[in-house]
């Protein structure tokens, strides 16, 4: 067989640089843009005015509030039970009803937001009328709804990693005289917690992210930052969004590095936890 053509290092770099240039180009030209004295598209000045204007924003600081709660409860909520959910799937094997159990968990992976934001808006309504709860649409019905799909993402992922690991180590601290819930929580847990914490992040960025889902069972009294944010582009470009992005994204890049080096010790650890075991051996 005859060898794959080797890609040059100049190529390579290229192709980089434009990958690059089409992923992040937009996100420095908004950080850029923030830092604009216009409200025009066109650049003036360098100025710290819409940063100020966004701090005296009540309405904006009270949507930003509202959506970094609602997706850090979320997060929290689909990580235990997309955990729990994982765990069924892959340590209990073939139950009845496991196939039609994986079937709905994942259902919402490939389920339209519409449809999904609208069923569960009947269903609040539905149970409001019949059990009189919950009595009013906002943060509450949110975050049931946050927790309903981010947990299907949360689930995929614990399920890879679990599927990975070496039940050989379970099973002898079993052996041992550990009960089940003890061997999950001092083995099972800091095996899986690179997956954790991914899990996390991600039922974290799309319950902060979602507009469609949040549209439909919101009520008056709860707006998230994703429909402060379409209603006020709607009426025209507002620098101020800029400057809240831009902060988005610098927030978003600190936890990415931390949750980065959290994980690569955590991968390193585990690999020279395996060398150890097989030089035992």
């Amino acid at each position: 067989m005859s060898a794959l053509p080797t890609v040059r290092s100049p190529w390579r770099i290229a192709i980089l640089i434009v990958c690059f240039f089409f992923l992040y180009a937009p996100m420095v030209l908004l950080v850029i843009y923030s830092f604009n004295s216009s409200q025009l598209a066109a650049w003036e000045s360098f100025s710290l005015h819409w940063y100020n204007v966004l701090f005296h924003d009540d309405a904006m600081i009270s949507a930003v509030t509202l959506s970094l709660t609602i997706a850090a409860l979320s997060a929290t909520a689909a990580v235990i039970l997309g955990t729990m959910a994982a765990v069924a799937i892959v340590r209990f094997g073939r139950f009845k009803g496991s196939t039609g159990f994986a079937f709905m968990l994942t259902a919402p992976l490939v389920m339209p937001d519409v449809i999904t934001g609208l069923s569960l808006l009947l269903l609040f309504v539905a149970m409001g009328n019949t059990f009189g709860w919950p009595g009013d649409r906002g943060m509450l019905t949110i975050w049931l709804a946050h927790v309903t799909f981010c947990t299907a993402y949360v689930a995929v992922v614990i399920n890879a990693r679990l599927r990975e690991l070496d039940r050989s180590i379970e099973e002898a601290a079993m052996d041992l005289g550990a009960t089940p819930l003890k061997v999950f929580f001092v083995i099972t847990v800091p095996m899986i917690a690179p997956a954790i914490v991914t899990g996390w992040l991600l039922a974290f960025t799309l319950s902060l992210d979602d507009l469609v889902i949040a549209s439909f069972v919101t009520g008056p009294g709860a707006t998230t930052l994703p429909m402060q944010i379409f209603a006020t582009v709607r009426r025209g470009v507002n620098p101020e969004i800029n400057a809240l992005a831009s902060l988005i994204l610098f927030v978003v890049g600190i936890v990415g590095f931390i949750a980065w080096r959290f994980m690569a010790h955590e991968e390193k650890q585990r690999i020279r936890d395996a060398q150890r075991a097989q030089k035992g051996h």
